[in-house]
């Protein structure tokens, strides 16, 4: 006769409430599920069997002796009794004995459970999504009490009687039916231990459940956090005579502006086309991982998101050592982070700025920090760590970026080749500064820009007569070389 192990039917049957009472796991194969009288059992051989009381009340240990007697001598594969029912010793025995499994179910009407055994036992689509229904039900009821992922991931793999668990991935699509997301950014995929048809069904549910908890938990671990990056941008994007303005709202999110402030300035670039952008989905993810990769770190950290590019702003008491080299070192996992998100297409640099005090320090270390990423990218640098230059030109240059009305006042220096386009601006930008730098040399300039000296002479020519500035005068001179040295600092990518 064909055997069948019950461990497996036990599992899938847990939302009735059935439990083996006496008897082995292993015994005849359940051919049939059979509903019939305690006290007139009739069921074919192989058959399992609900032994039902004509009152609906609990049976009496005579009729269970009896009945076990009967289900034994007449080939049974198995009996069971509706509701609790606390098995003498002698009925026990006498079922081990006879390798009789005994079974007591607590949940639902006899027609109702041998209908759901029945569909178990058959494995066809109906008791598959039973299964599936009673595992997303437990996990629902969880996650609408506001539990975490772990106790949703837990209900629905008791339910399901198999492991379920979030395999980090970062090939994850936030349109995969597994995949595990924050938003739209996917975290992992759920995987279980073992697949069958319930499980294909309930996974895709309970995976949108475990995202919409992780999704709540980490809004509430870094609403405060996210609220301070949006007041970052403002800051670094405000004119200085607004930077007083924010020490109010600074105070009442928490964030420290009278500290010394360490910006990093990260830009993902594609490998072969640097204008395009990186995928609004590894931003998030990037941000996220951050986030995270942070908490648990002794310093204090913020992340704002600046169109494309990640600004991290690491804020310490004046005077801290090292303030830089912990920049760089987190800065550092981020770009690692970057290589794992986007392959061999995608690369991420990273410009930092210096220590600087305040708010206004916290401006001037972000306008070094994507200065001295723009340049690593535009000097073919790119997938680099790059620190500002604290001494030299470069440094006075900064400076002068770094301030709204310095950059208003060389922009209207160069407002008329402006206004000739950005192409023909551009050229006649370059060419004035090879040339003033250069000491007013036509030669030296051509061959800085790789054209022949009349070449030069002409574009020079054309360039001031649209400025209508003398660059023989040296104060002009000085005023458009700064103006160039500026612009191409700030644009180049």
């Amino acid at each position: 006769m064909p055997q069948s192990d019950l461990r497996e039917l036990l599992d899938a049957a847990k939302h009735l409430g059935l439990t083996l009472r006496a008897g082995p796991y292993v015994g005849p194969a359940v051919q049939r599920v059979v509903i019939s009288p305690i006290d007139a059992l009739s069921a074919a051989p192989g058959s399992l069997v609900l032994a039902t009381t004509r009152e609906g009340n609990a049976p009496s240990p005579y009729q269970v002796d009896v009945a076990i007697r009967q289900a034994i001598a007449r080939g049974f594969s198995g009996l069971v009794f509706i509701g609790e029912l606390v098995l003498a010793e002698t009925a026990r025995a006498l079922a081990e004995r006879a390798g009789m499994r005994v079974l007591t179910c607590t949940t639902g009407s006899p027609p109702d459970i041998a209908m759901g055994i029945d569909r178990i036992v058959r494995g066809d689509a109906v008791g598959a999504l039973a299964r599936a229904e009673y595992a997303i039900d437990r996990a629902g009821a969880v996650a609408e009490q506001g539990h975490d992922a772990e106790r949703i991931l837990a209900e629905a793999s008791e339910a399901l009687g198999l492991t379920l668990s979030i395999e980090p991935g970062a090939g994850t699509r936030w349109t995969d039916p597994d995949a595990v997301c924050v938003g739209e950014t996917p975290v992992g995929r759920l995987r279980a231990e073992g697949t069958d048809a319930a499980v294909a069904l309930a996974v895709p549910v309970i995976a949108s459940l475990v995202s919409r908890a992780m999704q709540r938990d980490l809004s509430e671990r870094f609403a405060p956090t996210q609220s301070r990056a949006d007041l970052i941008v403002e800051l670094i994007l405000a004119d200085s005579s607004r930077v007083d303005a924010f020490a109010a709202d600074a105070a009442r999110l928490g964030l420290p502006l009278q500290l010394s402030h360490a910006v990093g300035w990260l830009r993902v670039t594609h490998r072969d086309d640097p204008a395009q952008r990186p995928p609004r989905t590894m931003s998030a993810a990037l941000e996220l991982f951050a986030l995270q990769l942070v908490e648990p770190r002794s310093e204090l950290w913020h992340f704002a998101s600046m169109h494309d590019d990640l600004v991290v702003v690491s804020s310490e008491p004046l005077g801290a050592g090292d303030h830089q080299r912990r920049l760089r070192e987190v800065g550092g996992q981020l770009i690692h982070h970057v290589s794992e998100l986007g392959g061999q297409e995608w690369v991420c640099t990273l410009g930092l700025g210096t220590p600087q005090l305040g708010a206004s320090g916290l401006r001037q270390s972000a306008a070094e920090a994507r200065i001295t990423v723009e340049t690593a990218i535009a000097g073919g640098r790119s997938g680099s760590i790059a620190a500002t230059d604290v001494t030299g030109l470069r440094r006075v240059l900064l400076d002068f970026y770094a301030s709204p009305l310095s950059r208003k006042l060389l922009d209207d220096v160069l407002a008329p080749l402006d206004a000739l386009g950005p192409e023909r601006a551009d050229v006649a930008v370059r060419t004035l500064q090879a040339y003033l730098a250069n000491r007013n040399s036509l030669a030296r300039a051509a061959e800085v820009l790789n054209l022949h000296p009349n070449a030069v002479n002409y574009r020079v020519r054309r360039a001031e007569q649209a400025l209508q500035l003398d660059l023989s005068d040296p104060d002009h001179r000085f005023a458009v070389e700064l103006a160039c040295r500026v612009r191409l600092l700030s644009t180049r990518r």
